[in-house]
């Protein structure tokens, strides 16, 4: 009996040796870790040198942002020039300075054939003219050969027959009527106050057409 019991103790020994191996695997399994600290820059100074290094491209991309509100308000941005709207509505005053604003009213009544639509001598006198206005007003100083200075042409249907009658009026050659091209023909002519006069037979424009 007793090398029985002897022959099977080493079993036994053997059986609980075992059955702790699973135990000791998990315990190497969850076994803390231990962290070697490395040498080097605290995480506290790198963060703060990435505050600093974030400012820093944050200032330099607002001071170098170009404001671009101003130009996508203007109505019509973006959609190309052919389609912002018109500024100008057309002629409305062609204005000549007079010195005497009696003789000059008696003279552009005569040339014009009408009357004046607005009559103040003292500042201004205006004159109806195929729906544009014709304006005179007071230039003491005004001299009697000045240069041109954007000169406006009126409308005729004969240039040669409204240039001659000018010239009759008391009006002097400035520009003899010509060919410009297109069948226009323009001349330009001085009023006996100074101012230069223009006269256009335009084929090519027709009067309310807008494009």
């Amino acid at each position: 009996m007793s090398r029985v019991r002897s022959a099977t103790r080493p079993a036994k020994r053997r059986r609980r040796k075992s059955a702790s191996e699973p135990e000791e695997a998990v315990a190497a399994a969850v076994a803390p870790v231990e962290v070697t600290p490395v040498r080097g820059v605290k995480l506290k100074h790198v963060s703060a040198i990435t505050l600093v290094v974030a400012f820093l491209c944050l200032f330099a991309y607002l001071a170098g942002r170009v404001d671009v509100s101003a130009a996508t308000s203007v109505p019509g941005y973006g959609q190309g020039a052919a389609k912002e709207r018109a500024m100008f509505l057309g002629l409305r005053t062609a204005k000549y300075e007079v010195q005497d604003m009696a003789k000059a009213k008696e003279w552009y009544s005569k040339v014009l054939g009408i009357q004046p639509y607005f009559d103040q001598p003292a500042f201004y006198v205006g004159y109806n003219v195929g729906g544009y206005d014709l304006g005179l007003v007071p230039a003491p100083k005004a001299e009697a050969k000045r240069a041109a200075a954007g000169v406006a042409y009126w409308g005729v249907e004969d240039a040669h027959a409204a240039y001659q009658r000018l010239i009759e009026l008391g009006a002097t050659p400035v520009e003899d009527v010509q060919d410009v091209g297109g069948g226009m023909l323009v001349g330009e002519v001085r009023d006996p106050f100074g101012n230069i006069l223009g006269v256009i037979y335009n084929p090519q424009f027709k009067l309310g057409e807008t494009k």
